[in-house]
């Protein structure tokens, strides 16, 4: 799973890098003040409909003049240099425009060719990477997708440690071409291409989403604070960023606690300050611990400690550096005691400053607390990128000689930073939402959520999500399109429990209870052998098919058929009632539908249904039953569709009454 779920998009990411830069502020630019600091450049689509915001930066009490086409507004530097404009809201034009900022002196900034349009935002996980080319017909998609009126943005990846931070380069928008849409979001480009010939506008896409992450990273860290026990992480991280060594002792501290908790030892026996301690083996070799031969270890998922040791002749001089080579996936590292850095990455090399109160003159050891979640996990090497440099020497190779100790299979209870990228809290949205500033949007489009599956309040975190981008982006009624996961595993051959059925049913709760959201379900057009299904196709009719409602104001109808009541019927069946029918209700390829279950206090059993237009009843119910439940499972098997067509939501309900 992880080669695709985690890693699809690498590629594409690895060249928009080099265009879309990760420190916190823009290069100088010493030919243009002022400069424009919101993410337009060349090509942009601003929002259409709405006043156009634009920040910058200049010398402090500078007066700005920014100018559209014909329209202008003044603004003046504050002390720290900011700026920032409005301009009227402009109606859509495909005629290209100039925008410039004009300070002291004539000096400006400029961007040119720029249209007013719609903008949408896609993001999530890789679903949402998911490149063009590999969607179904992927090569027909991309040889005719040359277009002028659709410019497309991908934001690359980057972590943040607090929401002002701005991108370091300015962004690169592209025309639609086989040369920009190739390893661009299908489903964002296939959205937006729909999109453009219905509204006949230009549209702006950007992609902003990174495969495998949690969507807790995604959440801002404002709104995460106020949900049932991250106050302590949010606190946590804001330490780290203002101080990363005080960050560090914290975070050790949450080790310790834990370690002291899960072993029942004592303060100082633990393994990075008694390694003695634990049974220790040889590392046979920088790898997979999965190819060691190790029974114990062919397909471990947990916590693993490392451990190695080196000797400085003389008492340190000053900070050292630790590189440990790739490591997948979780690593906290110590270094006589004294956590030095704590990382995520499938792969990603390490390296960390070891501080000189945490060195001395001898034998130094060091030791690593591996962290894996699925598929291979352990230190990659290669052995001559393992090494210690000390201040002003030479490196130490600790290419040889590392020891394992295997802790518990299948604990993953060990401690997480708040500061990673793909669980942490708020960095994505601080590295890869924040920097895109106050900048109009029609919508976004939000696909994310396998990453989450079994973990508690999803509908929660997803309604913080929405509550904190649509106060940036300075729209309380922003439009969300929620993509309900697609099917994948073995399909059910019983009723059962389903950490994908949860996952989908808090997904459609968080859409009934905010007003301006809709769900776009895929759960019949996944592919139960694959987490990536190529059909991209159909999602993006859907996800039209959910704006262009809501759109319209009719939001009852813009998720397609969802269940709206289950009561007891005169004979004692269970009467299910649905909205948003396009017509009326139809069993595909059977005399009735499938995937029903009635549940009593403790158990379910598929149900035999019967149709109506719009209704459904399930006559085999019992007075035992207290709910009614619809492709309940990983991968379900369904054949239940409306006329445009679309399928019923997935569903759990209570029935009324008892």
């Amino acid at each position: 799973m992880r080669n695709g779920l985690l890693r699809v998009g690498a590629v594409r990411r690895a060249g928009v890098a080099m265009l879309l830069g990760t420190a916190a502020a823009w290069p100088v630019l010493a030919e243009a003040r002022p400069r424009i600091l919101t993410p337009m450049s060349a090509h942009a689509v601003l929002q259409r409909d709405r006043p156009i915001i634009v920040e910058g930066m200049g010398d402090a009490g500078e007066r700005v003049t920014v100018a559209l086409g014909d329209r202008t507004a003044q603004a003046t530097a504050d002390r720290q240099g900011r700026w920032r404009a409005t301009l009227p809201a402009m109606a859509a034009t495909a005629t290209p425009l100039t925008l410039t900022a004009t300070g002291k002196d004539g000096a400006a900034d400029r961007m040119d060719d720029l249209l007013i349009g719609d903008v949408w935002l896609c993001s999530g996980q890789s679903n949402m990477e998911y490149p063009t080319k590999q969607a179904l017909n992927g090569e027909g998609l991309v040889g005719g997708s040359a277009n002028d009126r659709i410019r497309l943005l991908d934001v690359a990846h980057h972590v943040g440690l607090s929401a002002d931070e701005t991108l370091k380069t300015r962004p690169v928008w592209a025309a639609a071409s086989p040369a920009s849409v190739a390893n661009f979001s299908a489903a964002c480009y296939l959205m937006v291409k729909d999109l453009a010939t219905k509204a006949d506008v230009p549209m702006g896409a950007i992609d902003s989403s990174w495969g495998g992450t949690k969507i807790l990273p995604w959440v801002p860290g404002t709104d995460a604070r106020k949900l049932p026990g991250l106050a302590a992480d949010a606190d946590l991280l804001a330490l780290y960023a203002r101080d990363h060594a005080a960050g560090l002792r914290a975070f050790g501290d949450r080790w310790g606690e834990w370690w002291r908790k899960a072993s029942g030892t004592a303060r100082g026996a633990e393994p990075w300050n008694a390694p003695d301690r634990l049974s220790w083996q040889p590392v046979p070799k920088f790898s997979p611990w999965e190819e060691w031969g190790v029974p114990a270890l062919a397909d471990y998922n947990g916590l693993v400690w490392f451990r190695q040791g080196f000797d400085l002749p003389a008492a340190p001089t000053g900070d050292g550096v630790i590189e440990l080579g790739g490591i997948d996936e979780l690593d906290t590292v110590w270094v006589n005691g004294v956590v030095v850095g704590a990382t995520f990455g499938w792969g990603d090399r390490r390296r960390y400053v070891v501080p000189r109160a945490a060195l001395k003159q001898g034998h130094n050891e060091i030791v690593v607390g591996l962290g894996d979640t699925y598929g291979p996990g352990g230190m990659f090497g290669p052995a001559e990128k393992v090494q210690f440099t000390p201040a002003g020497g030479q490196p130490i190779p600790l290419g040889a000689g590392w020891r394992y100790s295997i802790y518990k299979r299948d604990d993953q209870s060990y401690p997480r930073s708040p500061w990673e990228s793909h669980a942490g809290l708020g960095t994505l949205y601080n590295g890869m939402i924040a920097p895109l500033g106050p900048i109009g949007l029609k919508g976004v489009a939000w696909y994310q959520g396998e990453s989450d599956v079994g973990l508690a309040s999803y509908g929660d975190r997803l309604a913080a999500l929405m509550t904190g981008w649509r106060r940036q982006f300075a729209d309380p009624s922003l439009p969300f399109l929620i993509i309900q996961l697609a099917d994948f595993g073995a399909p059910p051959v019983k009723p059962g429990d389903s950490g994908w059925a949860a996952l989908r049913e808090a997904q459609r709760l968080a859409v009934l209870r905010d007003d301006h959201a809709a769900l776009a379900t895929a759960v019949d057009i996944g592919v139960r052998t694959d987490i990536h299904p190529a059909d991209k196709n159909e999602l993006a009719k859907r996800l039209v098919f959910a704006q262009q409602h809501l759109a319209a104001g009719d939001r009852a109808n813009a998720s397609g058929p969802m269940i709206a009541s289950a009561t007891r019927g005169q004979q004692g069946e269970v009467v299910l009632r649905f909205a948003g029918v396009q017509g009326a209700l139809h069993a595909w390829s059977a005399a009735a539908p499938i995937g029903f279950e009635l549940c009593d206090a403790s158990a379910c059993r598929y149900a035999d249904a019967t149709v109506n237009g719009s209704e459904v009843r399930l006559a085999d119910a019992k007075p035992g039953d207290v709910r009614v439940r619809y492709a309940w499972a990983d991968a379900p098997v369904i054949n239940f569709y409306d006329e445009a067509p679309h399928p019923v939501v997935p569903f759990e309900m209570a029935i009324a009454g008892n």
